[in-house]
């Protein structure tokens, strides 16, 4: 059996897989290939036509195909090859890819790293368990988006929208600008998961209402969707018997939530993270498997791609710097979350960083005038203030290597946040 090897194999052609290749190739690999399974690069950007990105990464407004043109124009004159209707069957945990395209058949790849940089896909309607009929005109709020942007067709005119996540709510505007009513935006919880500017910007501004603390009890229609109902829920998010509300629909668009594709993950025995969803990873971005790295939203949902891309730069530079190296692990510390935090990446730091390590998370409910405290044993590491922290919005705080002194990894590392007494508010 022939086998082809290069150093580092990215898989994914989405903003993270183009920002860790670029990383890559700057930091002097020669040998590397990018494999997507779409026909073209550029991810999830592509049909993203809103703008709104790059503002922290290029300090100027971009719509998602511009930012997504920027890094392959950038690869393409450093030579990166993307090879794209490629999809990937398996990694092993010895760095194996099989991958199999219609041009080149089922092949074999040895890598000296792989670069884990799948993205993440929408939580659809099983996992929901929504009682009612199986009708046409219910879709996942990505696949709508992809309908109206990329491929020109309508889902329909009426419309209902599950869950307050980014996507359900630029759809909400999107809709409204192609003519549609939406009725309303619906989310289970008592405050969004969505960004607060896309919450004023794509609901307040077309006076779409949003009702939190709701949820959808029921489906009805049997050819095409006619109507959804709507009911309050109680703190155990049951629905509250008298509260409903009927809704005539015909499109019902779901917004609730994002799974890392992590499939080709478990498959090379990569150690999974029940509060991601994605990897285990280190302050290098390596996964539980030496020389299998991950980044982006494979690794964590973020809400804005710079984030995406600053932390796949970081990857690409680590798995450069793994080819390159000999070195034997050094002592690791184990991040935990702590009271109101859910989710903190990455999850291990080398008792001695030689750079600034960046530890993000989200809050596990919304906190006001609080602080996020970063600590080992009795020692405090950060503590940043802020007059909200929420769900809706990832925090991300920076420790420098003079905060490890000391640390042994005796103790873990913990990530909380701290409320401010009442009588002190």
């Amino acid at each position: 059996m022939n086998r082809e090897h290069v150093d580092i194999l990215i898989i994914g052609a989405g903003p993270a897989g183009l920002a860790a290749a670029i990383a890559a190739r700057e930091d002097g690999i020669e040998s590397l290939l990018v494999l997507e399974r779409e026909a073209s690069p550029g991810g999830i950007l592509r049909q993203c036509i809103h703008n709104g990105f790059g503002l922290h990464r290029f300090k100027e407004e971009l719509t998602g195909p511009e930012y997504a043109q920027r890094d392959i124009d950038r690869a393409l004159e450093l030579g990166i090859p993307i090879e794209c209707g490629t999809t990937v069957l398996s990694v092993s945990p010895d760095r194996v890819v099989t991958c199999v395209s219609q041009a080149r058949g089922l092949r074999f790849i040895e890598a000296g790293a792989v670069i884990l940089a799948m993205g993440c896909r929408e939580r659809p309607r099983g996992a929901l368990c929504t009682p009612g009929t199986r009708c046409a005109g219910i879709y996942s709020a990505g696949t709508a988006q992809r309908f109206v942007n990329l491929e020109g067709f309508m889902p329909g005119q009426k419309v209902v929208i599950l869950g307050s996540g980014d996507i359900g709510l630029i759809m909400a505007r999107r809709m409204t600008l192609q003519g549609a009513k939406v009725l309303a935006c619906v989310e289970i919880m008592p405050f969004s998961s969505g960004l607060n500017r896309n919450i004023v910007q794509c609901l307040n501004d077309y006076d779409i209402p949003l009702y939190l603390s709701h949820t959808v009890t029921n489906i009805s229609g049997r050819e095409r969707l006619e109507s959804v109902t709507v009911a309050a829920v109680d703190e155990h998010r049951r629905p509250i018997p008298g509260t409903e509300m009927v809704f005539e629909c015909d499109t019902l668009l779901l917004s609730v939530g994002l799974i890392p594709e992590n499939e080709l993950s478990e498959g090379a025995g990569v150690r999974i993270s029940p509060a991601t969803s994605g990897a285990v990873v280190t302050d290098t971005f390596e996964t539980s498997v030496p020389g299998i790295f991950a980044c982006g939203n494979v690794l964590h949902v973020h809400d804005l791609v710079d984030f995406v891309s600053d932390e796949s730069f970081r990857a690409g530079h680590a798995a450069a710097a793994f080819i390159r190296s000999s070195a034997a692990p050094s002592a690791w510390i184990d991040v935990m979350d702590g009271n109101g935090v859910r989710g903190t990446v990455p999850q291990k730091i080398q008792t001695n960083p030689a750079q600034p390590v960046q530890i993000m998370f989200r809050p596990s409910a919304v906190f006001r005038n609080a602080s996020a405290v970063i600590s080992c044993g009795k020692k405090e590491l950060l503590r940043r203030k802020a007059m909200i922290f929420t769900p809706g919005e990832m925090v991300a705080c920076t420790l420098k290597p003079e905060a490890f002194e000391g640390l042994d990894g005796s103790e873990p590392i913990r990530v909380a946040i701290e409320e401010k007494p009442q009588e002190q508010r």
